[in-house]
């Protein structure tokens, strides 16, 4: 969500990366809640802050510092006994959010093999075309609900927004990931691993990029090389261009935490959506290399 209009000064920005001074933030009961730090600071990481910028670098120290032995960074964990959990604190990590902490501290440029060794070992993590629910060792035999045999689609999204960043070097695990969620896609009205739809709420216009809606999907996936001309590909652009006015795209759902953002709002065109959708647009191929 790159845009010249936001920076490091940004008012906003600097109230984002102070509150983010208290990482890990607050125990996670709840991955899909867009109060997490975890997903705040992928938000700071996609408009372009780096780990040099003012304030960052204390962040990224607090998230070397909780890293298993596998490099893979921990958060506070609060799964209760009703959801499967122990129902106490503790660190641990999840497929449904090591891979954005690791996106995040990669995009941002910070440079250490523990993060590279995480990738490795997340990437050879069992797959069953995407990949499915893991955790830590700390959480045992925690799971979210589905067949354990079954893909999940958040956890297949976020790993492939991770090994995006490193291209060729994960080229079968990318490939795999992709062809999930387009299936998924193209079977949206009969395959639901782990409860994730592909329906009507899946398809309203929101952001940030923080769970599984067809924003977060395209962005992705737009960047998988081949996919732009993939026709399930296609039909979510044209889903998502079909909703744009005369001047932009107006958000169709909002998360509250980010009312302060132009996209916390359903009034009116934002213009960071509209960026965000513009870039994803630009990636595709010419009409003329597309596949009919």
């Amino acid at each position: 969500m790159n845009s010249t209009a936001l920076s490091s000064g940004d008012p906003r920005v600097v109230a984002l990366i102070q509150e983010l001074r208290g990482w890990p933030g607050p125990h996670i009961s709840s991955h899909r809640s867009a109060s997490q730090f975890f997903h705040k600071l992928a938000f700071l990481a996609d408009i372009g802050l780096k780990h040099d910028d003012p304030g960052i670098a204390g962040i990224v120290d607090r998230i070397l510092s909780a890293l298993d032995e596998h490099g893979v960074p921990c958060l506070s964990m609060d799964i209760s006994v009703a959801h499967g959990g122990a129902g106490i604190s503790m660190k641990a990590w999840a497929l449904c959010d090591a891979p954005t902490t690791l996106y995040t501290l990669k995009t941002m440029g910070v440079i250490d093999p523990r993060i590279d060794a995480a990738v490795r070992y997340l990437a050879k993590l069992p797959r069953a075309g995407g990949y499915g629910c893991a955790v830590s060792e700390a959480l045992g035999e925690w799971r979210g609900p589905g067949k354990k045999s079954d893909p999940c689609p958040y956890a297949t999204l976020v790993m492939l927004k991770l090994l995006i960043l490193y291209r060729d070097e994960y080229a079968e695990e990318i490939a795999a990931c992709a062809e999930c969620l387009l299936d998924l896609w193209e079977n949206s009205a009969t395959k639901h691993p782990y409860i994730f739809y592909m329906g009507t709420d899946f398809r309203k216009l929101k952001l940030p990029t923080i769970w599984y809606d067809i924003l977060h999907v395209a962005d992705v996936l737009s960047q998988v090389k081949g996919c732009g001309g993939d026709q399930r590909f296609l039909e979510m652009i044209e889903i998502i261009n079909a909703k744009k006015v005369h001047d932009g795209f107006i958000p169709e759902s909002i998360y509250q935490p980010w009312k302060a953002w132009d996209f916390g709002q359903k009034k009116h065109v934002s213009r960071h959506m509209t960026d965000f959708i513009v870039k994803i647009n630009q990636r595709l191929p010419v009409l003329g290399e597309r596949k009919q």
